[in-house]
């Protein structure tokens, strides 16, 4: 007997009942996922110069981990709108035209016509293939955007607590390797025990203590997230598509993701490295960087490096300011102006501290070295983080190009680069 002919002015019965939500969803949410992106990097720009080399660790960590889900998120929202627009493309031309495609009417040789009917699908069955696929990706988007914001939880945890044990060891241990060893105290006896479970688990009765020690370490872990039914998304795929399918699919997509989060922030910081720019010249000490000069830096994107009012100076002072920058100067900092900070509170530490700073970031004009120069305690105030600021006084300068450079200790997160090495200073060329 042959099944009845559904109405084609209505949705079929097997209609996934969820393709209201998923489209009011994707349809709202859309447009803030595909600004995330650019509000957490405003986000990273502004907050990174003002941590130290261990925060600024975790920050980069997260930020990665939660742009590659605002990317994950964006895609999957504006694919699944594709998607959900073909799958009512389909529904309405089925509902226009119910008899299908007439392939008689088209312009066909015979072989061709012959495999045309061969792969030739009924319109209930591609419009049922195609609500399935939208609703997939809809929930392997979620699911993989989910599972990144546990990652991130559980990196940024990890990490803390390699700080916590490099802290505690007295910087004995690194935290990148004390949170390697706690990595590795956690998953290598998690894999130990599914390994087990696979070749010896059939061969151990309920009533055996090695099922009874099995079972109550695994029940351990699927407590804190280390199970199937944690992620019944990826239990659904895993089942139905195949284990090593879905793996793949999921590594895939979120080494892709991250490693498009990461090359995103270096291409920011130093939008050079992508393009044919091999013959330009590269030369820190003859570059001229907007980042330098008040009129024209971008202090949402651009480094916390020292600068002035504007590459053309006209009145009698040059307005220097020096933002602070822990990577920097925190390290040196705690190395040479201990001894004189010792013992000192309130205003005597603040001026123990100012003096340490000058002698962090001498200033030279044109090779000399200004010995009458005199920081202030300030602000940037455009981004409202500290600075020093000096007012340099340039009425007897000629006419014509000069140099202000302005020491700096090398950052403290970075190793010596024999390509590129650190001058150990920041170059600002203004005019008079």
């Amino acid at each position: 007997m042959s099944e009845p002919i559904e109405d084609t002015r209505q949705l079929s019965r097997r209609t996934t009942p969820t393709w209201e939500v998923e489209l009011l969803i994707s349809g709202v949410a859309v447009f803030a996922m595909l600004q995330l992106p650019g509000w957490l990097d405003d986000g990273i720009f502004a907050l990174e110069p003002r941590l130290g080399e261990d925060w600024r660790q975790i920050l980069i960590l997260g930020y990665i981990y939660a742009k590659s889900a605002a990317m994950i998120l964006a895609t999957t929202f504006v694919l699944h709108l594709l998607l959900r627009a073909r799958w009512i493309a389909l529904v309405g031309m089925h509902s226009v035209y119910p008899e299908g495609i007439l392939l008689d009417k088209l312009r066909l040789g015979p072989i061709q016509q012959k495999i045309e009917r061969e792969i030739n699908k009924p319109m209930q069955e591609r419009i049922e293939r195609a609500d399935n696929l939208a609703t997939i990706v809809f929930a392997i988007g979620v699911m993989l955007a989910t599972m990144l914001v546990a990652i991130a939880i559980g990196a940024t945890t990890l990490y803390a607590a390699g700080m916590l044990v490099a802290t505690v060891s007295v910087s004995r241990i690194g935290a990148p390797i004390a949170m390697i060893a706690i990595f590795g105290l956690v998953m290598i006896p998690f894999t130990a025990l599914l390994l087990l479970d696979r070749h010896k688990g059939a061969h151990w009765p309920d009533d055996t203590w090695q099922h009874r020690i099995m079972r109550a370490a695994m029940r351990g872990y699927s407590r804190i997230g280390f199970s199937q039914s944690g992620n019944p998304i990826m239990a659904l795929l895993a089942s139905h598509g195949g284990d090593r399918k879905a793996i793949l699919l999921t590594t895939t997509v979120m080494f892709v993701t991250l490693a498009s989060a990461g090359l995103s922030l270096g291409m920011q910081k130093k939008p050079g490295m992508f393009g044919s720019y091999a013959l330009f010249p590269k030369s820190t000490a003859l570059e001229v960087e907007s980042a330098h000069y008040d009129d024209q830096r971008n202090p949402a994107r651009d480094p916390a490096v020292p600068y002035v009012q504007s590459s053309v100076i006209i009145g009698p002072y040059l307005k220097l300011v020096v933002p602070y920058r822990p990577l920097h100067a925190e390290a040196a900092m705690r190395a040479t102006c201990a001894p004189s900070t010792e013992n000192r509170e309130g205003e005597a530490l603040a001026s123990a501290l100012l003096a340490c700073l000058h002698d962090l970031h001498p200033v030279t004009l044109d090779g000399r070295t200004l010995t009458d120069l005199r920081y202030e305690i300030a602000s940037d105030p455009r981004t409202d983080r500290p600075a020093l600021l000096a007012m340099i006084d340039v009425r007897e300068l000629p006419r014509g190009r000069h140099e202000l450079r302005v020491a700096r200790p090398p950052r403290a997160d970075r190793k010596a680069d024999k390509d590129h090495p650190d001058p150990g200073f920041d170059a600002i060329p203004f005019w008079r």
